[in-house]
């Protein structure tokens, strides 16, 4: 299956810091609030939503396109991804920019606050799918500049291309129209259960409205798990135990990247979730959401632990 990807391509700016969040806000002081977190650890990782997700079914076999506007500075994550497997003949360099650039500071519970600068991103509604030579099989709408997140679901219709809709962050900046209008007629719809709240509240819609206008539903839960809703039916899917937890970053971007790599390869929701709460905890044991890594066997002989393919993750060895 020809996977195309839109979305944030970006260098990612991690920091912990050896406190809790919660410890540092007054409630009654939030009209005025100004913190500076001394923290303990940076590292620079590469990053980006699009390119996350694609860097995992890389790691499964398959090899996704990832379509975005990338700075002058994107050399060297074009190399790398380039030997992962990833397809990145669509991403175009902006001359005078920079790559989009995410600044994040976790917590010791985990808890996380970022910025992100978006640079080169911000002229990703440049591209277009129509001028695309190869009609890809699906396309993922995820966070992405506000305006290209809008033309690309319009386009994907235009074409009958079908889409999954991933508005992740940019929920925050999207209107409940908005929101309801790329939802309708999309293939898939992606979020995490706040997510899936704001959309909700955004859009007036409850969970059966919303699945009047998309055909597969998942909202992922973190700890508690994820479900998937389609043709009236709940699939329940469960996490991985972690060896340990270093890291948050990315691990929804791993959880959509084994999803893809099991919808790719034809197997039913059950397998494809399994598959990403398998890909999502290898993310969350390693700091940086491109910093973990296995062969196909591993991930397969670990999945076998927990789940029951019934031989089906042979396809995944091929």
């Amino acid at each position: 299956m020809d996977v195309l990807l839109t979305g944030s391509v970006a260098y990612d700016y991690l920091m912990t810091f050896p406190g809790l969040f919660v410890e540092q806000i007054l409630p009654e002081r939030l009209n005025s609030i100004s913190l500076s977190f001394l923290v303990d650890s940076m590292s620079k990782q590469r990053g980006g939503v699009a390119p996350n997700i694609a860097y995992t079914m890389a790691l499964l076999g398959e090899c996704p396109r990832v379509m975005a506007t990338v700075g002058e500075d994107f050399g060297e994550y074009r190399v790398w991804l380039d030997s992962k497997g990833v397809d990145t003949g669509l991403m175009q360099v902006v001359p005078g920019l920079f790559t989009a650039s995410f600044f994040a500071t976790t917590d010791k519970a985990s808890a996380q606050i970022a910025s992100f600068y978006p640079g080169a991103m911000g002229v990703a509604s440049s591209q277009s799918l129509k001028d695309l030579q190869k009609k890809p099989d699906i396309v993922i709408v995820s966070p992405n500049a506000p305006d290209a997140m809008m033309k690309f679901p319009a386009e994907c219709r235009e074409l009958g291309i079908n889409y999954l809709y991933d508005p992740g962050q940019q929920v925050l900046r999207l209107e409940g129209s908005e929101l309801a209008r790329d939802m309708e007629g999309a293939h898939f719809l992606f979020c995490n259960d706040y997510e899936f709240g704001l959309i909700s509240k955004k859009t007036g819609w409850d969970l059966q409205q919303i699945l009047q206008h998309v055909k597969i539903l998942v909202v992922t839960r973190g700890k508690d798990g994820a479900s998937l809703y389609t043709d009236g039916q709940e699939v329940f899917i469960p996490t991985v135990p972690e060896d340990e937890i270093v890291d948050p970053t990315g691990v929804g971007d791993a959880f959509r990247g084994g999803f893809l790599t099991g919808y790719s390869r034809g197997l039913d929701w059950k397998l494809c979730g399994e598959i990403g709460s398998l890909a999502a905890v290898y993310c969350l044991e390693q700091r940086g959401p491109q910093s973990h890594s296995y062969t196909r066997e591993e991930f397969v002989n670990r999945f076998r632990k927990h789940f029951d393919d019934k031989g089906k993750l042979d396809i995944l060895l091929k």
